[in-house]
């Protein structure tokens, strides 16, 4: 199986020519504990036996300064594609989708919460971001989401006007799963397939959540292959930020949807990210 890695992050060991702006006014306690840079994320690509990786900007350490993500698929072009923030209220947000497209990266990611911003922000829908999710929308480039369930109906209305959007929600935008099978605390979130461009990142994160209170991994996997399809589905180990090692973390994500059919694994493990990302294809591993 041809695994491709959905979302992890790179931190770089010199703070002078990267230095730190995160988003939130403080750096996130993972990436101060356990950063890997661009050689180690590739040490650790190797070590698990992944072919390919979305390196996705660190936005709690660097905010949308993008450049060690761009440095990082310029040393490593044949491992890695990336994905850079953006502020997408900024007057100049269009330009600045233009510069990070030219200097090699695909697609821009929107942090609305997190660790350093906990909560979900009010910003999501406001309509100074319109210019950006209309020329995503015009040139065809993914949206990554950083969300939780509440920004859903916020979602719902930017997608109502610009349809044709291709969007990626991180971790599955957070659902509480606690209750286990039919999962109503989540329908918000499963409601969202009948958007046809709304693609789920289900992370490592997700799957521990899954595996919390009445809900087990086999039951929460079903019921969201069976909404969205396994098309519209991408593992991401959200490693370093996920505690374990990369070999670790796909181990025990390959454990947990060895319940559902190859070719449906082989989707959500590579097949999925690379039809969002077309340029992983020439990605040689």
């Amino acid at each position: 199986m041809n695994i491709i890695d959905s979302h992890l992050h790179a931190i770089a060991s010199d703070t002078m020519t990267y230095p730190k702006n995160p988003i939130g006014g403080h750096q996130s306690a993972w990436s101060q504990e356990r950063p890997v840079n661009a050689e180690g994320v590739i040490k650790a690509l190797d070590n698990a036996g992944i072919a390919k990786a979305v390196v996705v900007q660190a936005s709690t350490v660097y905010g949308h300064d993008n450049s060690y993500v761009v440095d990082a698929v310029r040393a490593y072009p044949h491992r890695l594609v990336g994905v850079y923030s953006i502020d997408a209220l900024a007057p100049d947000a269009v330009q600045r989708i233009d510069h990070w497209e030219a200097r090699g990266l695909h697609g821009f990611r929107l942090f609305t919460t997190g660790t350093t911003m906990p909560g979900q922000s009010d910003w999501l829908g406001h309509k100074d971001s319109y210019p950006a999710w209309a020329h995503a929308e015009k040139m065809g480039i993914p949206v990554c989401l950083q969300m939780t369930m509440q920004g859903l109906p916020t979602l719902r209305t930017l997608l109502e006007h610009f349809p044709k959007s291709r969007v990626l929600l991180d971790h599955c935008a957070r659902p509480d799963l606690d209750d286990g099978a039919p999962y109503k605390a989540a329908q918000a979130l499963f409601d969202m397939a009948q958007f046809e461009g709304v693609h789920l990142k289900l992370t490592n994160r997700t799957l521990a959540a899954a595996a919390k209170g009445r809900s087990t991994p086999a039951a929460f996997l079903e019921k969201l292959v069976n909404i969205f399809g396994a098309e519209r589905i991408a593992w991401g180990s959200n490693f370093p930020a996920a505690e374990g090692s990369l070999d670790e973390l796909l181990t025990t994500a390959r454990d947990v949807l060895s319940s559902l059919p190859s070719e449906q694994q082989a989707m959500i493990f590579g097949g999925t990210v690379e039809r969002i990302y077309p340029a992983l294809r020439g990605v040689v591993a």
